[in-house]
């Protein structure tokens, strides 16, 4: 019977030692100028969260950077589409000067 005692005890013992925080405690304090303060404190995250945080960060900083690429691509796209139309209109500014050119030189 002892021996089944002191298991019991040992075993509340050790529960209480390794039980789990809750988590979130509030703790009420009252001042002696009738002043009440009430502080709320919170575990710390879990790593699991801890890592979805990271990770989420990091998926955002992706898509932050895979916009500007995909913006950057646009805006040089642009650019040479639009320097095409510039060779293009002084091509052909060019070949409408030659052909006045030579409509002037047969009269």
């Amino acid at each position: 019977m002892k021996n089944l005692t002191a298991a019991l005890i040992a075993t509340l013992f050790a529960g209480a030692a390794f039980a789990q925080a809750p988590a979130a405690t509030s703790t009420t304090t009252t001042a002696p100028a009738t002043t009440s303060t009430t502080t709320t404190t919170t575990a710390p995250a879990t790593r699991a969260e801890i890592k979805a945080d990271k990770t989420e960060a990091k998926a955002d900083k992706k898509v932050e950077k895979t916009e500007a690429k995909a913006e950057q691509k646009v805006e040089k796209a642009e650019a040479k589409a639009d320097k095409k139309v510039d060779k293009a209109e002084a091509k052909a500014e060019k070949k409408t000067d030659k052909a006045e050119m030579k409509a002037d030189t047969k009269k």
